[in-house]
């Protein structure tokens, strides 16, 4: 049986509040907390985005939290 990965949540820069409300709503639906990772998210002068995390993600299950608008 494969391992259960926990979900990993970034929050973008623009509406931490959604992403702590979809982090809560996760922590009620699977019985276990998930926490937003520590990362920084700046946008380089051309409007690129730069993200760094600061903890191992790696095979894990990562979703970055962004509105559109």
């Amino acid at each position: 049986m494969p391992a259960i990965h926990e979900p990993k949540l970034i929050s973008g820069n623009a509406n931490r509040k959604l992403a702590e409300a979809v982090a809560r709503r996760m922590s009620i639906h699977r019985g276990a907390r998930v926490d937003l990772v520590a990362a920084r998210v700046e946008r380089f002068n051309d409007q690129e985005i730069f993200v760094e995390v600061h903890e191992n993600v790696r095979g894990e299950d990562m979703f970055i939290i962004q509105p559109t608008s």
